[in-house]
């Protein structure tokens, strides 16, 4: 019986599906399906990835073949994140390397700290290790050099947290450009018209869709952020301690800050507190990524909680998807992300729980 699936086998003939049938429905010789149910070289990993998803929808038993498979895999997965020593990066390792071994991988770890030649470095020995795919976390508009050299190497990855806009690819995030908008509607609502707003590198897609979306929003509420008031540093707490030093040393400390991480949050508090200036009765600070709640110093930070470990599972998820060689379209999955109030924007603490900027686009 054939199915209205593009005359694809279904139901019980499919048990007797031979890989001349695979290789008559994909197009291609007998010996290229041969090549791909043994796990040999010579195919493409797009053509790879099309024969099995033809294979697994016509009913092929490629469990006859799993080992072979199998057999050219490391079992490794790597990971690049920007900063090792952001809590906010050590959570999506820690997300990371458990759902790995929670699928039999481990996971080979590294960072760049912003720096290109790092991550093409990075890449490279990766590719050279021969892990089995890739999740980055660095990406940036300019790294189209990158992505070119993983599909040469026909090397799976996925995007977590940021992209490079347009780039047909797995992503993994949340709405930055809401989040950032709610953050600052809710600083607003204090009656704070004076701001400032510290984020990370503009050339990462989080930060920059941050940065922008504080600045709108604010201008649009009739509380503009002047220029001399934008700050970008790295995303750490150093990177807040130097941002924050520049309005005390300038005598220019604003009604509020408002910043684009949790760490870069800690080091502009830690700099204010050290100067004498009280939080929130001097200056209110917020931030984003909800990594420091639970933290002593940090317990009552206003900021926007995001679902870091939970999007690091489905990034290794949708990874060992494709390693198994699913084709089929990019997968987009927007995270919902939670508004965690605080007393560091001058309210009594509380949680605001929506379920904000979800959804899943397949392309």
């Amino acid at each position: 019986m054939k199915s209205s699936n593009h005359g694809r086998k279904t139901g019980v003939r499919a048990l007797r599906v031979s890989a001349a049938d695979v290789a008559r429905e994909a197009g291609v010789t007998p010996a290229t399906v041969s090549y791909v149910f043994n796990g040999r070289g010579g195919v493409s990993a797009e053509m790879r990835q099309r024969v099995l998803q033809i294979a697994r929808e016509m009913g092929y038993p490629l469990e006859r073949h799993r080992s072979k498979l199998d057999a050219d895999r490391t079992r490794v997965l790597g990971l690049v994140l920007a900063h090792i020593d952001n809590p906010f990066y050590a959570d999506v390792a820690a997300g990371t390397i458990d759902a790995a071994r929670g699928q039999g991988y481990e996971v080979f770890l590294a960072h760049t700290q912003e720096s290109p030649e790092t991550l093409a470095s990075v890449v490279e020995a990766m590719i050279a290790r021969r892990v089995d795919g890739i999740v980055l976390t660095v990406l940036h508009p300019d790294d189209g050099g990158i992505v070119r050299r993983l599909r040469r190497a026909r090397m799976p990855f996925v995007q977590l947290i940021r992209r490079i806009p347009d780039l047909h690819a797995d992503f993994i995030g949340i709405n930055d450009v809401m989040a950032a908008e709610e953050i600052v509607r809710h600083v607003v609502e204090h009656g704070y018209t004076d701001l400032a707003v510290v984020t990370g590198p503009h050339n990462s897609s989080s930060s920059g869709s941050r940065a922008e979306a504080f600045v709108a929003t604010a201008q649009r509420l009739g509380t503009p952020v002047p220029p001399h008031r934008r700050f970008t540093t790295s995303l750490t707490a150093e990177g807040g301690n130097h941002a924050a030093q520049h309005l005390i040393e300038t005598g220019d400390v604003p009604r509020a800050i408002v910043c684009g991480s949790d760490a870069i949050a800690s080091g502009v508090i830690g700099s204010l507190r050290g100067s004498g200036i009280r939080i929130p009765e001097d200056v209110a600070v917020t931030g984003i990524d909800g990594v420091f709640p639970a933290a002593s110093m940090l317990a009552e930070l206003t900021t926007i909680c995001v679902p870091r470990r939970h999007m690091a599972e489905l990034a290794v998820d949708q990874l060992i998807r494709r390693i198994d060689g699913a084709g089929g379209p990019t997968r987009e999955s927007i995270r919902p992300y939670e508004l965690h109030i605080g007393t560091t924007c001058g309210c009594p603490p509380r949680a605001i729980s929506p379920v904000t900027g979800e959804h899943v686009r397949i392309t």
